[in-house]
């Protein structure tokens, strides 16, 4: 049975550094022949208009066992020698990282799917509530299908069965 890969996940105000995180991803396992990652920020521009921050909330708890969950999933679904999500709450700026994960495996084509699929489903399935701030006042952001149907797309099995 193959070894269990890392997995890490962590929801926090402060700001990260991509290059550490990936340093911590690789932590010299020498097995990696690739690492994907996503680094997600801010716009400065939503469905209602300019957007100069936005404040995230989630429940502490829930949101890293949904998360962890995400990850689990995609290490049951490809070859990864490690996962890890860090995902920002609080108030944050036009501009300022919201999101990193970080995938490794021994192939690409593992690294690169698993990414998405994570990414994919941080979008639908984890607990975060969204209120975008502009000059129009503030509004609650709702989920976008977009998010569903590209989470929806990975609903089938290795062997092609939902």
């Amino acid at each position: 049975m193959p070894a269990l890969p890392a997995l890490a996940v962590c929801v926090q105000s402060a700001d990260f550094d991509v290059a550490e995180l990936q340093r911590q991803l690789l932590a010299g396992a020498a097995q990696e022949g690739a690492v994907a990652s996503f680094t997600g920020y801010v716009r400065g521009a939503g469905a209602a208009g300019a957007i100069h921050s936005m404040e995230l909330e989630h429940y502490p708890g829930m949101t890293e066992r949904s998360i962890r969950d995400i990850l689990e999933q995609a290490a049951r679904r490809w070859p990864l020698l490690a996962a890890s999500v860090v995902h920002r709450v609080g108030r944050l700026a036009a501009g300022d990282q919201i999101v990193w994960v970080g995938v490794a495996s021994a192939h690409r084509e593992a690294a690169f799917s698993a990414c998405e699929f994570i990414m994919d489903y941080l979008k639908h399935e984890a607990p975060f509530w969204k209120k975008e701030e502009g000059p129009q006042g503030a509004r609650w952001v709702e989920a976008y299908c977009g998010d569903r149907e590209r989470a929806a797309r990975w609903d089938v099995d290795a062997e092609g069965i939902t």
